[in-house]
């Protein structure tokens, strides 16, 4: 079973950058797609970014050209770069793995991010 625990998030202002990153607990890259969701209050968990083994990216328009997903394998790590942020990012980032042809989801506790001045 797949561990994940996220980190990184803060407080920050607007316009500024923010890097999560999710530790996995095993070699997860080859057969799990991987990605970010968040939830913010009062509001639906959402879809930040997905990627695939292979490496294709699925990027939801509210983040499209602020958000950059990156994977380090031999640290079995996916990272969240967030630049130009915006109050309405402020919201609880979750790390999300989906193993290829089965039922298996895997959530991480999320982590807090807060934009604001």
């Amino acid at each position: 079973q797949v561990q994940l625990v996220e980190s990184g998030g803060g407080l920050v202002q607007p316009g500024g950058s923010l890097r999560l990153s999710c530790a996995a607990s095993g070699s997860i890259f080859r057969l799990y797609h991987t990605g970010w969701y968040r939830q913010a209050p009062g509001k639906q968990r959402e879809m930040v970014v997905l990627i695939t083994p292979g490496g294709s990216t699925n990027y939801a328009d509210s983040v499209q050209g602020r958000f950059t997903i990156s994977r380090d394998n031999a640290k079995n790590t996916v990272y969240l770069q967030m630049n130009s942020l915006k109050p309405e990012d402020t919201a609880v980032y979750y790390c999300n793995a989906r193993r290829i042809s089965a039922t298996n989801t895997y959530w991480g506790r999320g982590t807090q991010v807060t934009v604001s001045s």
